[in-house]
């Protein structure tokens, strides 16, 4: 969706957009992104995370997920609880493509939190202007936006901006920095398949071995072969990155042996080179993702707690394979000269 649009709405706001066909532009915002150029990270504390058993910064193609400017959290009770204590400035409803397993309408909450607004989007408002919140409080209950692409489940984007910014433009958001540790958790590629949807398979594995129980707050990402937690769509979104560097006994114990907080440009996974690190942002390589040895969309990439496992995003309409529950798979990853990239 063209960014132009924006000026009357938060049309193009939508963290889902481009993934989901709707294509975009972001030239027209370029001078507002340039204004959060080499800010400090908002810091999201742990208690904001606490009603979210899962969250990704890069798993997107909108634009703020591109380096890290946006966090989507996943609730399991359908309720988009707030990330921040504040008074609500604003509410809109915007129009978004009709999808068969979407609504054909999207939504936008604007709060003030003191240093920064926030901007909270696919939730419907059961708030108003005026409204105070805390965190944790419900700010109404989540939707399915037709921004969506047929694999995202259903969650709350958060991002958050200078004040005297225009709070209404897709870009211009802060970098974010999530103040809880995600611990890498080693995989051989190897799972069954547990739950299927039409453009996905989730798998059993890596997990819940190494990664948290329902009692542990802690949360678990799949690891690089030098123990980088990651995180992103790989490779259909092009840009993933990393939840920053673990400790050292949590790098040896996912099989990566570099020191604690290095950085090296490569980055491996399944014994392939799938992209290269600047800093925690990764530019994911051409590769393709295979399971059992057929293309595939791309891996789903994410820190969660509790359960776990590894979601294939596989789209039939696209010639890629179907999966049954049960079904024994093997991942892989290979390089390629046509990967998929939805954006």
């Amino acid at each position: 969706m063209d960014d132009r649009t924006a000026a009357s709405g938060p049309t193009d706001a939508t963290d889902g957009g481009r993934g989901a066909g709707a294509g975009g532009s972001d030239a027209a915002d370029a001078t507002v992104g340039d204004a959060s150029a080499g800010a400090d990270p908002v810091g999201l504390p742990a208690d904001a995370l606490a009603p979210f058993p899962r969250f990704s910064l890069y798993n997107s193609p909108y634009p703020a997920h591109d380096r890290g400017r946006a966090v989507d959290l996943y609730p399991t009770d359908g309720v988009g609880h707030s990330p921040v204590a504040g008074e609500v400035l604003d509410t809109r409803t915007v129009r978004c493509p009709d999808r068969s397993y979407a609504v054909d309408h999207d939504h936008l909450i604007l709060l003030d939190a003191g240093a920064y607004t926030a901007r909270v989007l696919h939730v419907d408002p059961a708030v108003s202007a005026g409204d105070r919140v805390g965190v944790g409080d419900p700010l109404g209950e989540t939707v399915r936006s037709g921004f969506f692409g047929a694999w995202v489940d259903d969650h709350v984007h958060v991002e958050f901006r200078d004040p005297a910014l225009d709070p209404y433009r897709a870009s211009g958001s802060l970098p974010l920095a999530v103040d809880v540790p995600v611990r890498p958790v080693a995989w051989d590629g190897r799972g069954t398949v547990v739950e299927t949807g039409d453009s996905y398979a989730l798998l059993d594995a890596p997990g819940p071995d190494g990664a948290a129980s329902d009692a542990d707050p802690a949360y678990a990402a799949l690891a690089s072969a030098d123990g980088r937690p990651l995180d992103g769509g790989l490779a259909h979104y092009g840009t993933g990155g990393t939840f920053g560097p673990p400790a050292a006994s949590d790098r040896e114990a996912a099989g990566g042996d570099g020191p604690a907080g290095s950085e090296p440009d490569g980055v491996e996974l399944l014994g392939e080179r799938v992209g290269t690190a600047d800093g925690r942002d990764v530019a994911w390589g051409d590769v393709a993702v295979c399971a059992n040895g057929e293309r595939v969309t791309g891996l789903s990439l994410f820190a969660a707690r509790g359960d776990w496992g590894t979601k294939l995003v596989t789209r039939p309409e696209a010639g890629d394979p179907e999966f049954a529950v049960g079904d024994e798979v093997r991942v892989s990853v290979e390089r390629v000269d046509d990967p998929v990239r939805l954006a």
